[in-house]
């Protein structure tokens, strides 16, 4: 395969934004061509056809490469879970938990094969590849062990570019303190500079990109505007980016808590792509207040999350919204948050025990050795049935409703959010959420629910109903529920990403 490699000068320069968007290039170009992430630590994760694990950005970059995403393209993932230690993910599959001094230790050799295998695997089906460094190539203490930025060019005698963020300031002591950090040979790798995140006067930058230039021998491909786009973060640090101030025009508030350990909260990049709802995420020290909805979001870690919940006053505060009628929604770990009871026998999550949930939903859940990831299709039973679902399970651990549930596999009539309705007769009754049981449940009034399906915001038509119902609790009127799944919106999303770059990004000379 040719080869092109984007580094950065530091984590959040812009990496997978520009890999995303030459990946989308190529294709449109009709090059068969693949992304690549030999290592990703990330705790926001897609599942592939074949029921691996891979990084949620290098999926999103396999779609904008028109193809479908592979374990190849992100063979390590590396899932952190606190107390210096992280999940080890090797082409798609769980293989360990290690501490950060054992890693390198225990997987490099491991590692190195799997990415230059999966590097050969992919050269058998692609004619080009986009790869994606880590952090900074000049982590001089951490070279010797980098199995993502340079050792990958080098092997692959990719062209390489290095992308800075302007915004940060500092971007020239960036970019030539990188190069001279670098051996020749990796040096002599990198064919272009990309300024990204620029925000003013592009005049006035003018004369230090000469200078640069000049100083290095590197001619700068691209001077970057600040891009207001949202678009898929790749890990938790990325939220703190997003903007804050509540969206114009919109008319309903939606909150998520950012758990210390947050999990696959590309989940809700459908809700903020909407204009009537304002998405915003809370710590959980923060005053909940009263959203029209608070969504419990996926986590790493469960157990110490939800402990973290009890020792700020956030369960306290959940319990109290839920009992004025709030409504809540759970995800994956959230949902098991939700229930009565989380046992963890193995210690999996620290100390082996039981431990009490939120008391909110009638569940109970075992957590387990075995993790299941897997993509699964089903029809939607709230808020309206007969609407087809996709998404996908990321999840250790096993839930069921407590025998003593009144639960009933459909809706006798439908469900009502008004107190006064024949079915608040009958507090304790539950239902499904899909047509199955066991991927979530939701009480009788749509008050509390949850659900083990990563994704389901990306189905355009339930999304919409359920956010019809919030806006009914407010006497607002319904949105129309006829829209596109998101995965459209975000092919719209990515072809726009491509035309904002090629702007300002000649490839030409890369191609060549």
């Amino acid at each position: 395969m040719k080869a092109i490699m984007v580094v950065g000068t530091t984590s959040h320069a812009g990496k997978s934004l520009i890999t995303t968007a030459i990946c989308r290039l190529l294709a449109q170009q009709g090059k068969r061509v693949t992304p690549f992430k030999g290592q990703n630590m990330a705790l926001n994760a897609y599942v592939t056809a074949t029921g691996g694990e891979i990084g949620h950005a290098q999926a999103v970059q396999a779609w904008a490469a028109k193809v479908e995403p592979r374990v190849e393209m992100n063979p390590i993932l590396l899932k952190p879970q606190g107390d210096m230690t992280s999940q080890v993910v090797l082409k798609g599959y769980v293989v360990g938990k290690v501490g950060a001094a054992d890693y390198y230790r225990t997987y490099f050799d491991r590692g190195w094969q799997a990415i230059t295998e999966s590097l050969a695997a992919l050269a058998e089906d692609f004619d080009w590849v986009v790869c994606e460094g880590a952090g900074s190539p000049a982590e001089i203490n951490l070279k010797h062990r980098d199995l993502t930025n340079m050792r990958v060019a080098s092997h692959l005698n990719a062209a390489t570019i290095l992308v800075v963020d302007i915004d940060r300031g500092g971007a020239f002591a960036h970019v030539v303190g990188t190069l001279a950090l670098l051996e020749p040979e990796e040096r002599a790798l990198i064919k272009g500079i990309v300024i990204n995140k620029f925000r003013g006067q592009r005049s006035l930058l003018d004369s230090g990109v000469s200078w640069l230039e000049e100083y290095t021998g590197i001619p700068v491909m691209a001077v970057i505007p600040w891009m207001d786009q949202v678009f898929p973060a790749e890990d938790s640090l990325d939220l703190l980016e997003r903007r804050s101030g509540r969206k114009h025009g919109a008319d309903i508030s939606i909150s998520v808590l950012r758990l210390p350990r947050i999990a696959n909260f590309t989940d809700f990049d459908p809700l903020e792509s909407e204009p009537s709802v304002h998405l915003q995420y809370i710590q959980p020290q923060d005053s909940l207040d009263h959203p029209d909805a608070l969504i419990i979001p996926g986590s790493k870690t469960t157990i110490p999350d939800l402990l973290t919940l009890e020792r700020t006053g956030m369960a306290a505060a959940i319990k109290e919204y839920a009992a004025a009628g709030g409504t809540i929604l759970g995800i994956c770990g959230g949902l098991q948050m939700l229930g009565t009871s989380i046992a963890d026998p193995y210690g999996l999550e620290g100390n082996a025990g039981t431990y009490p949930g939120l008391g909110l939903l009638p569940l109970n859940t075992i957590l387990t050795q075995q993790k299941i990831t897997t993509r699964r299709t089903c029809t939607s039973r709230y808020p309206q049935e007969g609407f087809p679902i996709t998404g996908y399970e990321i999840h250790q651990g096993t839930t069921t409703i407590n025998s003593s549930t009144n639960f009933r596999t459909r809706f006798d009539s439908h469900p009502s959010s008004d107190p006064n309705s024949e079915l608040e007769t009958n507090s304790t009754s539950y239902y499904p959420l899909f047509d199955d049981p066991s991927l979530g449940i939701i009480r009788h009034d749509l008050t509390v629910g949850g659900t083990y399906l990563h994704g389901v915001f990306d189905n355009g038509a339930w999304r919409r109903v359920w956010l019809n119902h919030l806006r009914s609790r407010r006497g607002l009127g319904s949105l129309p529920t006829g829209i596109a799944s998101y995965q459209e919106q975000r092919e719209v999303m990515l072809d726009l990403l491509a035309a904002n770059i090629a702007q300002h990004l000649d490839l030409a000379p890369l191609l060549d």
